[in-house]
């Protein structure tokens, strides 16, 4: 994983109000709750005084209590009660869990992973389009590492045979460019011309020039993509690391053609095919070895894994930061 970011690792709607939730990300066991206020906060599900899962004990208004002898943490991970020794009793600072901070918005809840917390929290970048859409979604499990299912979805070349039969008709099997635009340095569009092979050379990135038309793909680092589909048409994913051979793909439908209460419910009739297309590309991408990515893995890449080769090498870039 990319130290020192904001992932998105949950939907709101996950985390209730009086209940504990213990999910693996990251490869860690983790435990979310809500305060008395209905803020978020998540810790370490590991109880620092014998290691129990914290996320099998209580929810304590605005701590957790462990389960196997109530020693209970408050939201910054803080020991606040240790009942052997008597409530009055101070808790020594050695019996403190690891907090990471969270942010909560546009329906996502986001921890901050990595060993330099920002001083001010402030909010991740996220899509500045979609105000006004109606969205509904779907959680889905694929035996990969989270850098394959997101190359997955940034790559142009495949659609024809992956999706032959849904995105994929027409046979447009040539691939021009495509072009990569940065928009700063954690987020990039994918411009797609993909068209019927008649023989013609395919188009370079440097041969296409503006104006571009209005669809593309859209990236944020770590973990966010959009496929711009239409003016009120979009698709969007947050793909979840569980650990090293497994991501969970959240995936979103939004819509903005049919306004009012009925907008979540239409939306709703479009995610079995967004499914089956996602289904579609996970049969072929939990094969892919080795299971993560990288810049230098054996692999030999052609003009139109332009996205991927850019994906890669930023990913590197970010991982190499935060390790110096």
């Amino acid at each position: 994983m990319i130290l020192n970011q904001w992932y998105v690792v949950l939907e709101s709607r996950e985390v209730r109000l009086a209940h504990l939730l213990g999910v693996t990300r990251m490869g860690e066991r983790l435990v979310f709750a809500r305060d008395r206020a209905g803020k978020t906060f998540c810790l370490r599900d590991r109880c620092a005084h014998r290691g129990a899962a914290l996320s099998a004990g209580k929810h304590a208004g605005d701590a957790v209590e462990c389960p196997f002898h109530g020693f209970r943490y408050d939201a910054s991970g803080r020991g606040v009660l240790i009942p052997a020794n008597g409530k009055t009793a101070e808790v020594p600072e050695r019996f403190r869990v690891h907090a990471y901070p969270t942010y909560e918005a546009h329906g996502w809840l986001w921890i901050w992973w990595g060993e330099r917390p920002p001083a001010r929290i402030q909010a991740p970048r996220y899509f500045e389009d979609l105000d006004g859409f109606s969205w509904a979604s779907a959680v889905d499990p694929w035996d990969a590492h989270y850098s394959r299912v997101i190359e997955n979805q940034l790559d142009v070349v495949h659609l024809p045979f992956v999706h032959y039969n849904t995105i994929g008709r027409g046979n447009r099997t040539l691939v021009n460019g495509p072009v990569v635009e940065w928009r700063g340095p954690d987020r990039f569009f994918v411009r797609v011309f993909n068209e019927l092979d008649t023989g013609q050379r395919p188009r370079t990135a440097e041969d296409i020039k503006p104006p571009y038309p209005a669809f593309h793909l859209d990236f944020i680092f770590p973990n966010l993509w959009q496929n711009w589909i239409a003016p009120k048409v979009r698709v969007g994913a947050a793909f979840v690391p569980v650990d090293a051979e497994h991501t969970l793909l959240y995936l979103r439908f939004y819509q903005k053609f049919m306004p009012g209460p009925l907008g979540r419910p239409v939306a709703r009739l479009a995610m079995p095919m967004n499914l089956r297309i996602a289904h579609q590309d996970r049969r072929v991408v939990q094969t892919q070895q080795p299971k993560p990515s990288g810049l230098k893995i054996g692999e030999n890449l052609v003009m139109g894994d332009g996205p991927i080769i850019e994906y890669r090498r930023r990913r590197q870039e970010l991982m190499d930061a935060a390790q110096g």
